[in-house]
């Protein structure tokens, strides 16, 4: 579809520059933590966990930050209770998107959230209003040096995914919620290791955006929300046509 890859890049673009930043090292911290509450501390046990510590380890997170952040999940150290929140919303141009919070304190996400939203042309969604037009899956990530589309395919499939899409510099391996696990450590017995390893809200429909404007009031809202301190992951139905892709660098 008209743009996919030029988002994307910009996405990953994105993604670069926070983990230099360092600011990645907070997200990643946060999903060790609710990941070792919700399974217990051993990676061996804890399927989440391990992918977790995988994600992390790649970022270049420092294994103290690691160990500390599951004895804080495990109750081993003193931490304030993280708790797992979706806000539905739109955008500029009525996108829709879903906001995974995690955060210590409900009431100063909400507000910092509609705050973000009300100055940039975006509102809160009633819950269910935004949700129906997305699908949970697994999106496990690969560089697309590390493999040819016969080989990925081949590795994938056997391992039990649903479906293999080429995006950018990636190939894109979708799975069932309950398999994502499985099969990230399946594609790592194969020498190929993800670069990200997620559950995921992908649209099931999107919105192309071939106005320059409404483009980039969508991908500043996108970025704020996604540097958001209790911001976990941002999904969006949007995609950014190639006619003015170039004027978005």
């Amino acid at each position: 579809m008209a743009g996919h890859n030029k988002w994307s890049k910009i996405k990953r673009g994105k993604a670069i520059t926070d983990a230099k930043r360092g600011n990645v090292f907070s997200k990643l911290a946060k999903e060790i933590t609710l990941a070792a509450k919700a399974g217990g501390g051993s990676p061996d046990m804890n399927a989440r966990l391990r992918s977790a510590i995988t994600a992390a380890k790649a970022a270049n997170v420092p294994n103290d930050n690691i160990d500390r952040a599951i004895k804080k999940g495990t109750g081993e150290l003193a931490g304030a209770a993280l708790e797992e929140i979706l806000y539905e919303a739109y955008g500029p141009g009525g996108v829709a998107m879903m906001i995974e919070i995690v955060t210590d304190n409900r009431n100063r996400s909400a507000n910092d959230i509609r705050t973000l939203l009300s100055k940039n042309n975006g509102t809160f969604a009633d819950s269910g209003s935004v949700s129906y037009l997305f699908q949970r899956r697994g999106e496990i990530r690969l560089d697309k040096s590390a493999a040819n589309e016969d080989q990925i395919m081949e590795a994938a499939l056997d391992a039990g995914a649903d479906d293999i899409q080429e995006d950018g510099d990636d190939w894109v391996v979708y799975t069932t919620t309950d398999r994502l696990f499985q099969i990230g450590g399946a594609l790592r017995e194969k020498n190929l290791a993800p670069r990200s390893q997620n559950l995921i809200y992908q649209p099931q429909t999107t919105v192309t955006i071939s106005d320059a404007g409404t483009a980039k009031s969508l991908i500043k809202l996108y970025d704020l929300l996604d540097d958001y301190d209790d911001s976990q992951h941002v999904h969006a139905n949007f995609e950014i046509d190639d006619c003015i892709a170039d004027q978005l660098d």
